[in-house]
């Protein structure tokens, strides 16, 4: 910063509340994504344990219906067209990410096997389902984590570094004036005891 005189103490004081006011945000936006990842967590906690539960349920009925009706006619029970995944996305603090998924699942083909079959297709469509709806809320917690390191390490060098580098300069300046304003009231007591004492 150049200058050493008042319009430079303002124009620093200025830049310091602007960088305490921006630390004070951060800490904020830092507060505040904190919460939606600890949210993100217990949800995330949910649907993995329904996503687990529900593979491992299809995991077994799918070796059942491979032990009664075969690898071919598991094969010939496969939906001609691929599932789609569509998100909802949601926002917070600036950070998109998805809130949750939807599948669009294929129709289901008619079947010429046992029941354990159509038991494992249903619950292999449901696995998928809740697989889709974890894997956003851990990509969501991901998004939401990496921006809360980044809001760290930004309200770390804004106190740490800026801050204090601007007081400093705030103080350099304000000792000058000091030693001005003294200067100046000694030349002006000086002056007038040279006047009283011409008179």
């Amino acid at each position: 910063m150049s200058g050493t005189g008042r319009a430079a103490r303002v124009r620093l004081e200025r830049r310091l509340e602007t960088a305490r006011h921006g630390a004070r945000l951060l800490d904020r936006k830092q507060r505040i994504l904190m919460d939606q990842i600890e949210r993100l967590h217990l949800h995330m906690d949910q649907t993995r344990a329904e996503w687990e539960d529900l593979a491992g349920e299809a995991a077994v009925w799918l070796r059942r219906s491979a032990a009664l009706d075969g690898s071919a006619r598991i094969a010939a029970a496969a939906p001609l067209a691929d599932a789609t995944v569509f998100f909802r996305w949601g926002n917070a603090m600036g950070i998109t990410y998805p809130e949750d998924a939807q599948c669009a699942l294929p129709a289901l083909l008619a079947q010429s096997g046992s029941s354990a079959l159509s038991y494992a297709a249903s619950v292999h469509r449901s696995a998928l389902v809740a697989g889709a709806r974890h894997a956003s809320i851990q990509r969501a917690e991901l998004l939401l984590a990496t921006e809360l390191l980044a809001t760290r390490t930004r309200q770390r060098a804004v106190e740490s570094r800026w801050i204090p580098k601007l007081e400093d300069e705030l103080a350099n300046i304000r000792r000058q004036l000091d030693a001005q304003e003294l200067e100046e009231s000694l030349r002006l007591r000086w002056a007038a005891d040279r006047k009283s004492g011409d008179g």
